[in-house]
């Protein structure tokens, strides 16, 4: 049985206040932030489209997953279309 990202966020013991997130937001880089933006708007997306609705070069986009997920602000699963891609929302 699938869950719905909502679903999977109320589940989740690591979902975030809205000023904890902005607070380990606050120290990344532009690039991690606009990345956020773009999820907060949209989510899941996968990498491809990240970087396609944020105008980032691919190698920016995964810089920029790698961050947020580095602070615990992203989480990612694969994808139910397609089970090779991973697609990532927002831990909050």
């Amino acid at each position: 049985m699938s869950m719905s990202t909502a679903d999977e966020r109320a589940n989740n013991d690591d979902v975030l206040s809205d000023g904890e997130y902005r607070d380990r937001l606050r120290e990344l880089p532009p690039s991690a932030k606009l990345v956020s933006k773009v999820l907060e708007g949209e989510s899941p997306l996968s990498q491809g489209q990240l970087a396609e609705e944020s105008l980032l070069p691919d190698r920016t986009v995964r810089y920029a997953l790698n961050r947020l997920e580095d602070e615990e602000l992203v989480n990612s699963r694969y994808s139910f279309q397609d089970a090779r891609k991973q697609v990532y929302y927002l831990n909050v």
